[in-house]
């Protein structure tokens, strides 16, 4: 099983993913193509994806029993202890630089305005 998620990518490379996959949902391909053809449809989503996101999901023989890859992406697959785990960037909360309202204590000032 095969799933590619595309954010943000052309409307020609949604529609050259049809011919392999079904796309179930904007955006969502789902299918059972063999390797050989998962990985070249990875490649041509990583060429022809611009400025866009993409996210390969199959199966394979571990313990998860699936695997993923990430194509310009925010979040990356991590190895831990045998388990492939999704690593999320921290938010970091945005710096204004106007002057906190009066009435906040030191503590608050510092952590919303980093003082």
């Amino acid at each position: 099983m095969t799933v590619i998620v595309l954010t943000r990518c052309p409307v020609g490379l949604r529609g050259f993913l049809t011919r392999w996959l079904t796309e179930i949902s904007p955006g969502v391909f789902i299918g059972g193509p063999s390797a050989r053809i998962r990985e070249a449809l990875w490649k041509e989503v990583r060429q022809y994806a611009d400025t866009g996101r993409a996210l390969l999901v199959h199966s394979t023989n571990n313990e998860q029993g699936f695997t993923f890859d990430t194509h310009d992406h925010k979040w990356h697959p991590v190895d831990h202890e045998g388990l492939v785990l999704i690593r999320r960037p921290k938010e970091q909360p945005a710096i204004s630089s106007a002057a906190p309202p009066s009435g906040w204590s030191k503590v608050a000032k510092r952590r919303r305005y980093g003082r």
